[in-house]
């Protein structure tokens, strides 16, 4: 199933930062603007940090045989740094990872592997927000049952639906810029945190690291505290099982026996393989699917905080399998909401057919209220509790039953009766809550320079 977990759970772009190759490349980004911290700090000879930068392509390294290597030897970064000493030879061959661990190079490489996903999330959330706000403002007047537990509860509008997924998306970039901004940190520690390799030189040698990688300087070295990489993870997860929540939302709208939206007919997804006449949303359900990987992987990165001491003894390693993972889900999980979102046909004829499916019980709050306001709260909800108690038994609609009920009438008029079953006429601060959540989306500011 290997080839459909490239193509169903995650997109080609993150696949892409992700992939073996990419991260060796990543691993050797390290090293050249590790050479080139060197030289400016003045450890190392200008000529020989070139003679490494120079080499510094992953297409002169045989991949395959690296990541051989790499599970004899139990780092990816041993191979490397081997392999990249072959390539520079000569004098400048001694100074390739000068005052370096592994896990410093490793880190490194999955940070910036992290900011390239990171603003590849935030583009795919935006493309999201940009169809909510479409479908936010097209649908603003197209009333439809609100549900709780499953059940109707009173009426809403498809509009007020779309605008809090939008609000829920625009939470998410917010998020993800936040994160952006406190855990793109160089790691450079040497054998154990000290840089005692480097004497005098070593914290000028991170600066110089961080600047040339464009990435923040930590107060220490972070080899054993995971707290960056933990919070990535809960991140994450809380992105993808937002991204499930808009996805439950229209495979339960997609129901038969709600039929409220669909794919659209010229979509090619959804078919069956036995059954000619079915459209199934196969986006939501690749959406949720997807969404339970990444959130999966997140125990993965937590538990790995327990570490031991300067180096972790497997906790640390086992990231290197989460951490993709869960990116390439995570990025599945919005590229398929994204997908199912722009497909989506609205039946807003259904969606009224629903509204009046439980023959007018839907606004029996907005009776209660009605009344309320003359007999208090209490004594009104009782009278159209045992009104719709009727409507149920005698199969009628409530508005009927609310119409001939004396108690009823002594408050209400046959007008004001009328009015309170107007669906339209009961959607209260909704057209606000839209409002709100396309202004939201709008504020957000384009992301700062730098970073």
């Amino acid at each position: 199933m290997s080839d459909l977990a490239a193509t169903m759970f995650t997109t080609p772009e993150m696949a892409a930062i992700f992939a073996g190759r990419a991260f060796v490349q990543r691993m050797l980004d390290v090293e050249a603007a590790l050479a080139h911290a060197h030289a400016r700090a003045g450890v190392i000879p200008q000529q020989d940090a070139e003679a490494i930068v120079s080499k510094c392509h992953a297409d002169l390294f045989d991949i395959t045989a690296l990541y051989q290597e790499a599970a004899s030897s139990g780092s990816p970064a041993i191979p490397l740094v081997r392999m990249l000493g072959e390539h520079v030879g000569g004098d400048a061959r001694k100074f390739v990872h000068w005052g370096a661990t592994s896990q410093d190079v490793i880190d490194t490489a999955v940070v910036l592997q992290i900011r390239e996903g990171l603003d590849l999330l935030t583009a795919q959330l935006l493309e999201t927000a940009t169809v909510c706000v479409t479908l936010a403002e097209r649908h603003r007047r197209t009333p439809m049952a609100g549900r709780t537990l499953l059940q109707h509860a009173v009426p809403i509008t498809f509009g007020l639906k779309a605008a809090r997924w939008l609000s829920l998306v625009t939470r998410l970039v917010v998020s993800v810029r936040e994160l952006r901004q406190r855990v793109l940190v160089v790691q450079f520690g040497g054998a154990a945190g000290t840089l005692a390799a480097l004497g005098a030189d070593g914290i000028r040698v991170m600066e110089f690291l961080a600047k040339e990688l464009n990435l923040a300087v930590p107060d220490l070295p972070w080899h054993t505290e995971r707290d960056r990489m933990a919070e990535v993870a809960t991140r994450l997860g809380i992105l993808a099982g937002g991204m499930a929540k808009v996805a439950t939302d229209i495979a339960l709208l997609s129901q038969t026996e709600v039929g409220e939206v669909s794919s659209a007919a010229t979509s090619a997804m959804g078919g069956s393989s036995t059954m000619p006449h079915k459209r199934n949303p196969i986006e939501a359900t690749a959406a949720i699917a997807c969404a339970q990987l990444a959130i999966g992987a997140v125990p993965t990165v937590l538990s790995s905080m327990i570490q031991e001491h300067e180096r972790g003894a497997g906790h640390w390693q086992a990231e290197w399998q989460a951490i993709p993972e869960l990116f390439r889900a995570t990025s599945g999980a919005v590229g398929w909401v994204h997908r199912g979102l722009s497909n989506l046909e609205i039946d807003s004829d259904r969606m009224r057919a629903n509204l009046n499916m439980t023959q007018g019980l839907i606004m029996a709050e907005a009776l209660t209220m009605a009344l309320a306001a003359r007999l208090g709260r209490q004594q009104a909800y009782r009278i159209v509790q045992l009104a719709s108690e009727r409507a149920v038994r005698e199969a009628k609609n409530l508005q009927e039953v609310a119409a001939s009920d004396p108690l009823i009438q002594a408050v209400l008029s046959s007008d004001e009766i009328e009015r309170v079953f107007d669906v339209t006429g009961y959607l209260g601060s909704a057209d606000a809550f839209i409002d709100r959540a396309l202004s939201g989306f709008r504020e957000l500011r384009p992301p700062s320079p730098g970073r």
